[in-house]
Parts: C-alpha cells; sequence; structure tokens
C-alpha cells in the first residue's frame, strides 16, 4: 500500500529571495480545498440535527433576504452543490489584482446583484456559496467554524499542522507564493486561508475516502449526496490538487508556489 507520506519530489524554491529550498515539511495555503473540510462539516451538522439541507437561505441569514436574488428558493444543499445561482465575488472585475481581506468586504461585492441563474437549474462554482456557508454555520453554533472542525475532524485524526490562517502559524514555516512577471512574496497576502503541510492534508483526504471521518455511514451518506472527494485550490501565488487514486491505493498532494492564471498547471 503506498501512503501519501512516504515519497516526495521537489523542485525549486521555499523562499526563492533567500534560496532556500522546496520544504515537503512547509505549510502551505490550500485556498478553495478548504470547500472539502467545510462540505464535511455540513454533513456532520445535518447528522446532528443542527442544520437543514433543505432549508433556504433566508431562513439561515433572513438579513441577506432582498439583498441576494432567490435568498428564499436557495437552500444550503445548492450552495454546498454551486447550484445557487450566486454570483462569484472573485469573478467581479478586477478582483485578484487587490483582493479583499475580509468576508464583509467580499459579499459586498455581490449584494443587489442579479442571480447568474435560477436556483436548481444550473451548475456554475462560486466562492460566495462557501461565504455564506461559513456564516451559516458560525450562526448555528454560535462559534467560529474552524473551532468546529477542529474538534470535529482535525483533532480526531491527529491532524496538528491544519490552520485557519496566517494568524495561527509561525510564517517562518509558511512556503513563499510567487506569480509571474510579480517578484515580491505572497505569503502574506489573503489572510483567511486555510493552511496545511503535505502530510497532513493527505492524511485528511485518505480519511476522506476510507470514510474514517465520519462518524457513522449516514454522516457518510450525507457527504455523498452532498460533495466531492477530491479538490483543486487556486489563489495568487499557489495552487493545490488534492486527490484519490483509488486504482493504486495513493493519495496525490500537489503543492505548487508560482501561479500565472493564463498557464496554470492543473
Amino acid at each position: 500500500r503506498f501512503c501519501c507520506d512516504r515519497f516526495s519530489s521537489l523542485l525549486g524554491y521555499k523562499n526563492k529571495e533567500e534560496k532556500i529550498p522546496a520544504d515537503p515539511h512547509s505549510i502551505f495555503k490550500i485556498a478553495s480545498v478548504s470547500k472539502l473540510y467545510h462540505a464535511v462539516a455540513i454533513a456532520k451538522l445535518v447528522r446532528e440535527n443542527q442544520l437543514s439541507l433543505d432549508k433556504n437561505l433566508a431562513d439561515y441569514l433572513p438579513e441577506l433576504k432582498g439583498r441576494i436574488e432567490n435568498a428564499e428558493a436557495i437552500t444550503l444543499r445548492m450552495m454546498v452543490q454551486h447550484r445557487s445561482g450566486i454570483p462569484n465575488y472573485t469573478n467581479t472585475y478586477m478582483y485578484w489584482a487587490a483582493p479583499k481581506e475580509t468576508a464583509e468586504e467580499n459579499l459586498a461585492l455581490v449584494l443587489d446583484q442579479p442571480a447568474n441563474f435560477a436556483p436548481g437549474t444550473d451548475y456554475e462554482y462560486s466562492n460566495t456559496n462557501y461565504l455564506l456557508i461559513d456564516r451559516i454555520i458560525q450562526r448555528v453554533l454560535g462559534y467560529d467554524t474552524f473551532d468546529y472542525i477542529q474538534a470535529k475532524i482535525l483533532d480526531p485524526l491527529q491532524l496538528k499542522n491544519t490552520y485557519a490562517s496566517i494568524h495561527d502559524v509561525n510564517m517562518d514555516d509558511v512556503m513563499s507564493g510567487y506569480y509571474v512577471g510579480y517578484e515580491g512574496d505572497l505569503k502574506y497576502d489573503n489572510i483567511d486561508v486555510m493552511l496545511a503541510t503535505a502530510e497532513d492534508l493527505g492524511k485528511f483526504i485518505r480519511a476522506l475516502n476510507d470514510g474514517s471521518v465520519f462518524k457513522d455511514e449516514k454522516e457518510q451518506e450525507i457527504y455523498s449526496s452532498i460533495y466531492r472527494y477530491e479538490h483543486t485550490g487556486l489563489i495568487p501565488g499557489y495552487q493545490s490538487i488534492a486527490k484519490y487514486h483509488k486504482d493504486i491505493d495513493t493519495v496525490v498532494i500537489q503543492f505548487t508556489n508560482t501561479v500565472d492564471f493564463e498557464g496554470y498547471n492543473w
């Protein structure tokens, strides 16, 4: 049996200015791969009867009624599955030229905008869905979503190198991030993005695919009905792929710390 933490292949620099070589133990910004953790949290909360996949956005966040089109028809299930029609804030004009740093700023970019399609009638990947999911989880629990992820996912799996943001880490341990044509280090940007080592992420992906991250079969069935078992991530400076290959029973984590949005290497 191959295991994600047995082999590594490295190229390039953790920090090119200081000529520090790439390090398999470095912490990496995983960007949208974090959606897997949030989807697992949703499945657990549904299993615990704290959330319902069929309740709508207006039920959970009534202040958004009239601010997000179709809020009364968009279910939690649709948001998890990117079938809500809510515009993606990262698709707004020139977003990545000056990314917003807070959820409130990002949400403001799409408030009072028309829906891209009627709820449930199409699919379009939208980061706004998971911004709202994070807010719903916090509203229901009364505390931070990552604290729930820590208690229900990370601690049971003994994952000690997965973090909510750069505020929670020693920045010397974080892989630098670069953009083609821009000389600066982007690791201090995009503050509230989850980070992990390749080993931690690999163990999570294996637990997700073998079912050990779930409390029981019912919880796993809920998850299987709403989301995927692999993911990619992309923000300025960083790309990631997290995938389980069933035919060879192998988890592969690919971290790349240089990005060119016109030619990224997925």
